[in-house]
């Protein structure tokens, strides 16, 4: 299974859930533990959807939590503990000494539940002066936006290594997309950033979700053949890096006939439709840093009429990388529609 893992809020856009219903498995977001507050957080249409097996509500359990948290330490056996948890606190005492520090505007813009938290770093956002008590909601902080997308990418990253479902970052704001990918330390990683968007396109606003599930259950099918496709072709492009045109050509046909296929029901349909912008980074693991220099760009030709250009750059993950695939998605939504 492959679901995608909105963040940083509980509740994607509707553009993203129905995106999420039609090319992926479900969707899924980290979610506040205590049952009260959950039932608040989580609305009515997501709950009909978890019932359907297809939204997964995600939160760490008190063990996971006190392990993602636990400060690292070294034994016999090298570094023991995540190592995540110093990024976190390196990239919050940066934010509170810079001299731009984000300041808490009143009203509050962004809250973070506390049972996503510990007390430990709950204290600490407390003692930087980068979260505020909620006096009227004794189960939130109140923090500036840079601060809760940091938080909740990392979080989004770390369940997106859980389990056995595959969990794919996913946001629509950049400043959280970089935040979940940035680490200040020396090594980075290469990896492809691609455009999607133009093979994925995705119902008008307000087009309601019973009509997407209906035409996701009639096209089956269609569907489920173009993200096969598509994600071979990621993977290969992960696995022979060297060589991406060779990649393109040899899943031409199949991505050529797919993207035909899905066409045909979209124009079938009696729903309007639009296209949405899609970047997807793919991983490519450390051995790929002395082969791809930066800055480098293939186009790689038409892709079932749309371009798809493939370009390296140095992202730079969060203490650790995925052995399998370890995709992120931007999704950007333009204000106007043409």
């Amino acid at each position: 299974m492959a679901v995608l893992l909105y963040y940083p809020l509980v509740k994607p856009p509707t553009e993203v859930l129905h995106q999420a219903l039609l090319y992926w498995d479900g969707i899924a977001s980290v979610v506040p533990r205590e049952p009260e507050v959950y039932e608040a957080a989580v609305s009515a249409e997501l709950k009909e959807l978890r019932d359907r097996s297809l939204y997964q509500p995600l939160h760490f359990d008190d063990r996971s939590m006190e392990l993602l948290y636990a400060a690292p330490r070294y034994g016999s056996r090298g570094v023991v503990g995540n190592l995540t948890v110093e990024v976190l606190r390196q990239e919050l005492r940066r934010m509170a000494d810079s001299p731009d520090r984000p300041s808490l505007p009143s009203p509050p813009e962004a809250f973070i539940y506390l049972s996503k938290l510990t007390y430990r770093l709950e204290r600490e956002l407390l003692r930087l002066g980068l979260a505020e008590q909620c006096e009227d909601h004794w189960w939130r902080l109140a923090v500036p936006k840079q601060v809760q997308e940091l938080i909740i990418g990392v979080l989004a990253r770390e369940l997106a290594l859980e389990g056995p479902v595959s969990y794919i970052p996913y946001t629509d704001r950049p400043d959280a997309y970089d935040c979940s990918l940035r680490v200040r330390t020396e090594q980075g990683l290469r990896a492809y950033e691609t455009e999607l968007g133009g093979l994925l396109p995705v119902p008008a606003p307000g087009t309601p979700t019973a009509d997407v599930l209906a035409f996701r259950d009639r096209y089956a099918d269609e569907r489920q053949r173009l993200m096969r496709a598509l994600h071979r072709l990621l993977g290969e492009l992960r696995r022979d890096y060297e060589h991406p045109a060779d990649v393109v050509s040899q899943l031409r046909r199949e991505i050529d006939q797919s993207v035909e296929d899905y066409r045909g029901a979209v124009k079938s349909s009696r729903m309007a439709w639009v296209e949405r912008s899609v970047m997807v980074t793919v991983a490519l693991g450390a051995a790929a840093g002395s082969v791809v220099e930066p800055g480098l760009t293939w186009v790689l030709g038409a892709v079932g009429g749309y371009a798809l250009n493939v370009a390296t750059r140095e992202i730079r993950p969060l203490a650790r990388t995925r052995d399998d695939h370890d995709f992120s998605y931007l999704h950007r939504v333009k204000e106007t529609l043409t």
